[in-house]
């Protein structure tokens, strides 16, 4: 979550994986910026060249490690999945992630966020997305040409031009969908629907089961008339005397 951009000592690089601070400031933070990440690694999972990330340090400039951010979630178009321990630009073929996320926690301060914001800005993020849970407030941004990051003004419904996500803020909650309408659930959520799909599986199971039962009682009975109309000298088929 951490930016910094001091000068380089000269040594051997050195690029941590971890800058020491934790993913998150408290439950609420942490369940979004999982939510998010989930959400989007899930919506990719399907494709190769799809990089999904979360609070994974990014190095966009080789020698300096000092320079580097670890967004709450991180997409990069052009990169194959995989684990990483952080993200070193010039190993995956110069490609900067083109949108990041960042979720904001009561400790965030504003010199912290307008550091992040001029980050991303100079080392080509192309949407930036900005979620704080506790005031349900939602803010993006856009490079349109080769200008710097401008602002989304209406984000209330707005789809990210790489993601083709909708973004939509429920009273304070926020609500990403993919193209096919699926919103993003956090892990509750995603019990909850694996656990109603899994009692429609067994519903369906048990009206075939019922009616495969109903069935084998129909034609059994159908079995037993018909030997007693035989017995009594009946034909079962032209219903006549034999």
């Amino acid at each position: 979550m951490s930016v910094l951009a001091e000068p380089q000592t000269g040594q051997e690089p050195v690029y941590p994986e971890s800058d020491g601070r934790p993913m998150a400031e408290n439950t609420l933070q942490f369940e979004w910026i999982v939510t998010i990440e989930g959400g989007l690694d899930a919506l990719f999972r399907e494709v190769p060249d799809v990089f999904v990330a979360g609070d994974l340090l990014w190095y966009p400039v080789e020698g300096s490690p000092t320079i580097r951010a670890a967004p709450d979630a991180l997409v990069v178009f052009g990169r194959p999945k995989g684990h990483r321990g952080s993200y070193l630009q010039w190993r995956e073929d110069g490609i900067a992630p083109q949108v990041v996320f960042e979720v904001l926690s009561p400790g965030n301060r504003l010199p912290e966020f307008v550091n992040k914001f001029h980050f991303y800005e100079q080392y080509g993020v192309e949407e930036f997305y900005v979620y704080d849970p506790q005031r349900g407030e939602l803010a993006g941004w856009l490079r349109r040409g080769h200008s710097g990051l401008e602002t989304i003004e209406e984000m209330q419904g707005w789809v990210s031009p790489r993601l083709q996500v909708r973004f939509e803020l429920q009273g304070k909650d926020l609500r990403l969908s993919g193209p096919d309408g699926r919103a993003f659930l956090n892990y509750v959520e995603l019990a909850r629907e694996r656990d109603e799909a899994s009692r429609q599986r067994d519903e369906a199971s048990r009206q075939r089961d019922e009616a495969s039962r109903q069935y084998e009682a129909e034609r059994r009975k159908s079995e037993i008339l018909e030997a007693r109309l035989r017995e009594l000298g009946v034909d079962p088929e032209s219903g006549g005397d034999r």
